[in-house]
């Protein structure tokens, strides 16, 4: 008989015994009267009020303040598709960082099933309990066809956070660095290594944010993306189209070749012969978890600022700097979507944080900085306005 994966002193899992989170009443029940207020009969007043005026809701109910975290269990961290039972702990840590963080309250929604329609028919059906839709750990390609259907059917705002939250942390890291170096985004070119939900999210949030797209390199597990590639569909075709003007053909290395900026979002491994190709001065974001695409120690020895997405090494990209405050943004202006220009307004916000004291080893806050979602929800929330986006 196989030994248990649970080691009861291991304090990982001491702390999830029982789960993180729970729901706890934000009013009184000690008497017939307050009895008589939350529930019946009184409550059939609410009901009715909102019956007749539907946008009364986000008044007297939590949807203006509530969020579903909504998963199928595919692409779950670095675990791969674990499905939606294993996937429930990580979907109560993102309703705890919510809470913890901008005091969003956050539902985990894991859907057992992987099928596109059938996900985009129960986030439908169960979208009036809340006041937006965090899709959280679903593999690319379906992603996009999720978030897209999703975002055109419902009048509150859709968020796949392992793109567009990862997106809005790179922009910010990247704008710091550039600032530090004296550079301009217009001027680097980029090599972005991963074509999937969070490599094709950073690329257009980058020319979004000022990167020239003809400077962009993608690559994929089979090399560079770009009009010499025959086959490509869907976002790897739109990236083909829009980056690469240059027509650069080969593998990552020769991406690398005389790039500013190399962003790894795809988890496979770059030798160091190709970082020590790319032009004097460079920055190296070595986002895969656990294991970067390269050893931070390694990238240092031959470019100016390295991050990662670990808590170990200085410059976390960590998402918890995005989300939290754009949610609270965006349930605060009551937006109905979230913009282009929303996630362009948290990645300045994010950057504007540390923006004054900018080094090597800090390009981006903390994320536990308490600074970061008041400013971000402050700068999505003017955003959604100026987009006319709100209710």
């Amino acid at each position: 008989m196989s030994s248990s994966p649970v080691d009861p002193a291991d304090p990982v899992f001491r702390l999830h015994r029982g789960g993180k989170m729970a729901v706890a009443s934000t009013v009184p029940l000690t008497s017939r009267e307050d009895l008589s207020l939350a529930y019946t009969p009184g409550v059939a007043r609410v009901c009715e009020a909102i019956a007749a005026d539907p946008t009364l809701a986000d008044d007297y109910t939590w949807a203006s303040h509530t969020v579903a975290v909504v998963t199928d269990g595919s692409a779950v961290l670095g675990l791969g598709n674990i499905g939606p039972r294993a996937s429930l702990p990580v979907m109560e840590g993102k309703a705890v960082l919510f809470k913890q963080f901008a005091g969003v309250d956050a539902v985990p929604v894991c859907l057992d099933t992987q099928d596109v329609d059938e996900i985009v028919a129960v986030v439908r059906a169960l979208a009036p309990s809340f006041g937006g839709i965090n899709l959280e750990d679903i593999s690319a390609p379906r992603c996009f066809e999720v978030e897209r259907r999703l975002d055109e059917a419902l009048d509150i705002p859709v968020f796949h956070d392992d793109q567009h939250g990862t997106a809005i942390v790179v922009l910010a890291a990247l704008r710091n660095a550039a600032a530090l170096l004296d550079r301009k985004l217009g001027d680097l070119r980029v090599t972005v290594s991963g074509a999937g939900a969070a490599g094709v999210a950073v690329t257009k949030m980058l020319i979004a944010g000022g990167v020239n797209p003809d400077q962009v390199v993608v690559c994929d597990s089979k090399g560079i993306i770009g009009r010499h590639r025959s086959g490509l569909t869907g976002s790897k075709a739109e990236l083909a189209a829009s980056t690469n003007a240059g027509g650069r053909e080969g593998d990552v290395t020769e991406a690398l070749r005389g790039a500013d900026v190399l962003i790894g979002v795809s988890g496979g491994q770059i030798p160091e012969a190709a970082i020590a190709g790319m032009a004097p001065g460079g920055i190296v974001f070595a986002l895969a978890n656990p294991t970067p695409e390269v050893h931070p120690e390694v990238a240092a020895r031959h470019v100016a600022v390295v991050a990662t997405g670990r808590s170990d090494y200085p410059n976390q990209i960590n998402n918890v700097l995005a989300f939290p405050g754009v949610f609270r943004g965006a349930l605060d202006a009551r937006a109905t979507r979230i913009t282009e220009g929303m996630k362009v307004a948290a990645a300045d916000a994010i950057a504007g944080v540390v923006a004054e004291s900018l080094t090597a080893e800090a390009i981006v806050p903390s994320p536990l900085d308490p600074r970061v979602a008041p400013a971000v929800a402050e700068a999505v929330a003017e955003a959604a306005r100026r987009d006319g986006v709100t209710r």
